[in-house]
């Protein structure tokens, strides 16, 4: 057996051998974060550059890895960051955050969600369910679209236009129910006004009887670090309701973002 940047044995054998390459090229990436040229990873992990290439190609396409025209280099993307840092981020986010939404939840009446981005969808950590019959539940690892969710309209309102425009350019605006914005301008008027107020709505935009609001969780950077959100049915949230529910709702999020010790955007 041949060994690998970090010592461990090479299996010999075809998917499980391919499976181990394409870990230590991960592993040696991430352990040069400028990033590496194809010959020096084929030359540390005694490749040939075609089936290091190959290898490269495959992590690329499902985002664990990225190629960088300008430096030549190949680095690590953001799906591999969002896979190592899953656990940490779950844990200590989630953990931090459950006070917070029980109050949100006691203070609103209705379900309280906390929620990141991952790609084109923003996908569910965790839930405080309302103590309402009639209330919303989505369980964690439950995803929902950036262009027509609360939480999914948080995240996008703090990217810059041009950000959102390729994500609409490359996943379309998908008509969920007769309410969702597929326009792209409207879409990008709406993010606008949501970034003014605060904080993002979707008026039945993702499902027909539902209504949501949704602010940003900031980390140190004052980058978004996650979406926290109030979900209920329109028959209790009426479109002024809505606006009152988000005010509480950014009030709620700036406390976690202070709690986990992030700061506000200037």
């Amino acid at each position: 057996m041949k060994a690998t940047a970090r010592g461990e044995p090479v299996a010999r054998s075809g998917q499980v051998q391919s499976l181990t390459r394409a870990l230590s090229i991960l592993n040696i990436i991430a352990d040069a974060p400028p990033g590496l040229s194809l010959t020096a990873i084929a030359k540390s992990l005694s490749l040939p550059p075609s089936t290091a290439h190959r290898l490269l190609t495959t992590l690329q396409e499902e985002r664990y890895v990225q190629y960088d025209r300008d430096s030549s280099r190949w680095q690590i993307a953001m799906r591999a960051f969002v896979t190592g840092n899953g656990f940490l981020v779950s844990r200590d986010l989630s953990t931090v955050a459950r006070p917070y939404m029980r109050r949100l939840m006691e203070l609103s009446g209705e379900t309280v969600n906390l929620a990141i981005a991952d790609g084109d969808k923003a996908i569910y950590l965790a839930q405080v369910e309302s103590r309402e019959m009639m209330r919303v539940f989505s369980k964690p690892g439950n995803s929902v679209p950036l262009h027509c969710s609360g939480v999914g309209k948080a995240i996008l309102m703090a990217m810059p236009e041009k950000d959102v425009g390729r994500i609409i350019e490359m996943r379309g605006l998908a008509k969920l129910t007769d309410k969702t914005i597929v326009e792209p301008e409207r879409l990008h008027h709406e993010l606008a006004e949501a970034k003014e107020r605060g904080f993002a709505l979707d008026d039945e935009e993702h499902a027909i009887g539902l209504r949501c609001v949704a602010a940003l969780i900031y980390d140190e950077h004052a980058e978004p670090l996650a979406g926290l959100s109030i979900s209920g049915p329109a028959a209790r949230i009426s479109r002024e309701r809505m606006i009152e529910l988000g005010n509480i709702t950014k009030m709620i999020a700036d406390e976690v973002t202070a709690a986990l010790g992030g700061r506000l955007p200037a």
